[in-house]
Parts: C-alpha cells; sequence; structure tokens
C-alpha cells in the first residue's frame, strides 16, 4: 500500500491543529501518536513527509483524528446520548472529579468519547480492550497521554501520575472499562489515589462492566467497592429500560443521525424500520443503522450508473 501524498498532508494538517487541545510539551504530545519529538517538529517546520513516517503510522494517526481517504465521513449529531456523555466528562473536567457511563451497545459511547478528546482540551480517550492485562493496561495509558511507555512497570505508572498531575485540568476517559481483568482494572485505584483533585477519570461500558463490579462487590472481592465509590457510586445512563420508552428514544437517536448522513432523505423511515427490526429480544443500534446507510448508499450508485 501506498498512501498518496495528499492524504499525508491532510493527516499533517490535522496533526498541527489538534496540538492546540494540548497543554504539555510538543514530545509529549508527539509521543500520544507514537512518533517522536524529532519527527513531530519536522512536520511543525514544514519539512517533506515522504519518508517521515511508514505508511501505517499516517494511517494510524489519521484514523484517531478523523481523516478519511474517501468520500464518506459519519456526521457527528449532538444526541442525547452525546450530550449525556460530554456534560459528564466535561463536569469531570472542570471539577477533576470521576463517573461511570454504563449503556446499552451501538449508542455512540465511542464515538462520543472520541469525538469530546479531539475537541476538548487534555481530553484522553482509550479503548481498554486493547490492553486487558495489567501491564498492558497500564502502558496503553501511557502512551495515550504520551509519555513513555517502556521500562520498569513503577516507572511507567510514576510517569503517567506525573504528567496528570503536571497538565492542565485533564481527564481520561477510559471506553470498554470492562474488559481489563480483575489486577489491571484495580490500577485505576492507585491512579485515581495519586491525582485526586489535579485529573477528571470517566469510564465507559456496557452491561459487562457493571456485571464485573457488581460480582466483585457481592463477592466482597478487594476493591470493587472502593472502586464504584471513587467513580461516584452510581452507573449513569441514557437509555431508557421500558419497551415502549426504550423503542421510542432508540428510534429518534437512530434517526437523528441517519438524517444528517443519509443524503436520500426519503430512504431515512425505511432504514429506521429496518434497523430496530427485533432480532432475538434485540433491536440493532447505530453501528447497525450506519451499515444499512452505507448498503442504500451503493445500492443507489449501481442503479444510478445503470446503462438505460
Amino acid at each position: 500500500m501506498t498512501l498518496p501524498n495528499e492524504f499525508k498532508t491532510q493527516v499533517a494538517a490535522a496533526l498541527l491543529a489538534q496540538r492546540a487541545n494540548y497543554t504539555g510539551t510538543d514530545e509529549r504530545y508527539a509521543g500520544q501518536y507514537g512518533i517522536s519529538g524529532s519527527v513531530y517538529s519536522q512536520i511543525k517546520n514544514g519539512k517533506a513527509l515522504d519518508g517521515l513516517l511508514r505508511d501505517a503510522q499516517w494511517m494510524e494517526i489519521g484514523q484517531r483524528l478523523n481523516v478519511s481517504r474517501g468520500e464518506r465521513k459519519w456526521t457527528m449529531v449532538a444526541t442525547e446520548v452525546f450530550r449525556k456523555i460530554e456534560a459528564g466528562v466535561v463536569f469531570c473536567q472542570r471539577h477533576q472529579r470521576s463517573m461511570l457511563y454504563v449503556d446499552d451497545c451501538g449508542i455512540g459511547k465511542t464515538f462520543s468519547g472520541k469525538y469530546l478528546a479531539r475537541t476538548l482540551t487534555n481530553c484522553f480517550w482509550l479503548d481498554a480492550r486493547q490492553g486487558t492485562t495489567k501491564q498492558a493496561f497500564v502502558r496503553l495509558i501511557a502512551r495515550t497521554i504520551g509519555v513513555d511507555a517502556g521500562g520498569r512497570l513503577l516507572d511507567v505508572k510514576e510517569r503517567i501520575k506525573y504528567a496528570l498531575r503536571t497538565l492542565q485540568n485533564p481527564v481520561v476517559i477510559i471506553d470498554e472499562a470492562g474488559a481489563p481483568a480483575y489486577e489491571a482494572l484495580m490500577e485505576l485505584l492507585e491512579f485515581w489515589n495519586a491525582t485526586e483533585g489535579a485529573c477528571g477519570w470517566y469510564l465507559m461500558g456496557a452491561d459487562g462492566l457493571r456485571d464485573k463490579i457488581k460480582r466483585g462487590i457481592d463477592g466482597h472481592k478487594v476493591g470493587f467497592a472502593e472502586l464504584l465509590s471513587r467513580f461516584g457510586d452510581r452507573y449513569n445512563s441514557s437509555v431508557p429500560t421500558t419497551g415502549q420508552e426504550r423503542l421510542a428514544f432508540m428510534q429518534k437517536l437512530i434517526t437523528d443521525v441517519l438524517t444528517a448522513n443519509v443524503a436520500d432523505k426519503k430512504a431515512i423511515p425505511g432504514l429506521v424500520k429496518r434497523c430496530l427490526a427485533n432480532d432475538g429480544n434485540r433491536i440493532g443500534g447505530l453501528r447497525r443503522a450506519e451499515t444499512l446507510a452505507i448498503m442504500h448508499a451503493e445500492t443507489k450508485a449501481t442503479e444510478t450508473t445503470k446503462p438505460l
């Protein structure tokens, strides 16, 4: 695979623009994207981009910064889910507090977290499924906030604590927070204690996170009651639990997002209906909606190009 220079230029521009949302050093900012301070300096100074990074690195940075190679781009919609998550993250950041958000799959939790990490100053998002063991989880946090993830784990943890205590109002969004193993999840207690009054934390997950914490508390496993206490003693959510209210909520959520992202407005009611079709006591969410929207767009494009 050979990436066109136009794409690399777009990624470099997005990388430089995103720098305004981080108050740390250039080196730590570069570290968030897996590049060295010297490489970032060359990008900043307008050096030729060829040879600076591997194509895979350009692709990874572009994905994190929402730079698209094609024409299709999913437009952000301020849904009720997004507003709830945004309000919680902003509160945690302003007041150095911590919250838990546990809700259905496919409602835009991950999209919201990524968007906030791109738009808020010193806001970091990570996918905890990419680091489920204690070692991997700690090093993932380090890479996400831009500190050296190599060496002894004790040293990595100290770098994380120092960085989060010295940044201005940082907030860390941990997505898929139910995925890490027990030993990994307990590291959050140490980080919370070390950064109390200096950093906000926001944990997101689906039912697996709630179930893991409940089982831990019910089984008197060390640390779970403390974890729930430090993260607000309650689970925030958006989707109603009763049948008709839940269906109405999901219908509006999907309709709002498709309205902003589907050019053929007449097709939206049908797409929403297909998305909400019950399949084994489960209805589709926004991932299903996006898939249907792509399929519809491809079908329309094929019909347009058919010979008469």
